[in-house]
């Protein structure tokens, strides 16, 4: 059965990407180990500043590389055991951009397993869940890096995955610092040119 609103659905309720596919509404969602949480309304025009700022410095430094990276709205199915059945998998995220340098988990659908990175511009309405939710679970899916971009301190947060599967924080990067990515080999990125726009 098709679902058209989000009223529809029981918020107490554990479900699966399968169902997922089946969801016809406007409110845009994402399911963290099978909970519903609902996305923030249109993000501010400065968040998508910041957003498109980096989205722009990445592409332009993939260009040709077998790296891609995407930009939300696009489907990223986590599952730490790497199913594909989709009644099997019960996390599905937007993050804000992700880089995924295996062409094998890219399809028609988006993402299935962990991007190489994550990046994800922090506004009033999502820190929590940014901070705590998707932490974990991009944490237990092995995202081997997550960034967290700060505005309202112009600082971005980095977190890199370790041998042992834990995330290991770097120092914050404030405006006069340059960010590099140990996931894009060579990649630079003037911390203070992402708040520019």
């Amino acid at each position: 059965m098709k679902i058209l609103d989000l009223d529809q659905l029981d918020l107490n309720k554990t479900y699966s990407y399968a169902d997922y596919l089946k969801w016809q509404f406007d409110e845009r969602i994402e399911l963290i180990k099978g909970k519903i949480f609902k996305m923030s309304p249109a993000p501010a025009t400065r968040h998508q500043q910041y957003v498109g700022e980096i989205f722009r410095q990445i592409s332009n430094h993939l260009h040709r590389n077998t790296c891609k990276v995407f930009v939300a709205p696009f489907d990223v199915r986590l599952t730490p055991s790497q199913k594909t059945d989709s009644t099997k998998i019960h996390t599905v995220v937007q993050p804000d951009i992700c880089v995924v340098c295996d062409p094998s988990k890219i399809d028609a659908k988006g993402c299935i397993g962990a991007p190489d990175l994550i990046i994800e511009v922090l506004s009033p309405g999502n820190t929590q869940k940014e901070m705590n939710e998707k932490f974990e679970i991009y944490r237990e899916n092995g995202v081997k890096e997550y960034w967290l971009v700060e505005p309202n301190d112009r600082i971005v947060l980095v977190y890199v995955l370790d041998e042992s599967g834990k995330y290991i924080g770097l120092k914050p990067f404030t405006e006069s610092e340059t960010l590099t990515s140990q996931s894009l080999d060579s990649f630079k990125l003037l911390v203070k040119e992402i708040f520019e726009v």
